[in-house]
C-alpha cells in the first residue's frame, strides 16, 4: 500500500527582526517543528516595522529607550517580561550589547531576497541572532551583506542592492496591507491563510496546532 502524502500548509509569520517576542516565539515554534518532523508547514516571513518612522540610519539605543520608555527604569520594567520569557525558553538576549536601534526596512529587504533564493527562514533567525545575541547593527548594509554571505548568498550583490531602493516600495506596501488587515502587533502567525495565532506561544500549543492540522488533513484524504 502506497504511503499517503500530506499536502503542504502555509504558515505565514508577520514579524520584525528587532522584535524580541518574535525571536522567542519563533524559537518555541521551531522546537515544536523539530518534535514533529513530518509537519506540513511551509514558512514564509512577512514585513511589519515596529518603528516605521525610525530615521533611516537608526538611533542610539539609549536615545531610543529614553524616547519610548522615558529612560532606563521604564525600559527595565518594559523588558522584564521579555527577559523572564527568554530565560524560561533557555534563550539568551544580550540587551546590554545592543548599542543601536535600527530602521529595519533594509533587513526586511534582505528577508525578501533571501526568500527568493530559498534561505528566508535561516535569514530571519540569523537576523535575530545578530541583533539580540551579537549586538550587531542590522540596519547596516555591511552587516546585512555579511549575514547574506553566511547564508550562501552573494553579499556583494546584496550590498549593491541595498545602496539603491530595490523593493523598498513593495516592502512598505506589504507592511501597510497587514496593518489594514488589522495586524497591530507581532509576531502574528497565520495558518493556512485563515487562522491567526497572535503573539509568542508556547511549544505545547504549537504541538497541539500541528497535531490538529495533521489530523484534519489525514481525515480529508481518507474521505
Amino acid at each position: 500500500m502506497a504511503e499517503t502524502t500530506i499536502d503542504p500548509i502555509k504558515l505565514d509569520i508577520i514579524s520584525d527582526p528587532i522584535c524580541p517576542w518574535c525571536f522567542i516565539g519563533k524559537t518555541l515554534l521551531d522546537r515544536a517543528l523539530e518534535q514533529r518532523p513530518d509537519h506540513p508547514f511551509v514558512i514564509e516571513w512577512h514585513p511589519f516595522q515596529l518603528n516605521p518612522d525610525m530615521p533611516a540610519a537608526g538611533m542610539g539605543r539609549r536615545e531610543y529607550l529614553e524616547a519610548k520608555f522615558g529612560g532606563k527604569e521604564g525600559a527595565v520594567r518594559a523588558y522584564a517580561p521579555i527577559v523572564e520569557r527568554a530565560e524560561a525558553a533557555g534563550l539568551h538576549i544580550d540587551f546590554e550589547g545592543m548599542k543601536r536601534t535600527p530602521n529595519t526596512l533594509d533587513a526586511h529587504r534582505l528577508l525578501h531576497w533571501a526568500g527568493i533564493e530559498g534561505h528566508q527562514d535561516a535569514a530571519a533567525m540569523a537576523l535575530f541572532a545578530a541583533y539580540f545575541q551579537q549586538g550587531r547593527d542590522i540596519g547596516s548594509a555591511e552587516v546585512l551583506a555579511d549575514i547574506a554571505d553566511g547564508l550562501g548568498m552573494d553579499g556583494a550583490v546584496i550590498q549593491k542592492l541595498l545602496a539603491g531602493d530595490a523593493d523598498t516600495d513593495a516592502i512598505r506596501a506589504r507592511d501597510a496591507q497587514f496593518r489594514e488587515m488589522g495586524v497591530n502587533s507581532v509576531p502574528t502567525f497565520i495558518v493556512a491563510g485563515k487562522h491567526a495565532v497572535p503573539g509568542c506561544q508556547e511549544t505545547a500549543l504549537w504541538l497541539k496546532v500541528i497535531d490538529e492540522v495533521m489530523a484534519q488533513l489525514q481525515a480529508q484524504q481518507d474521505e
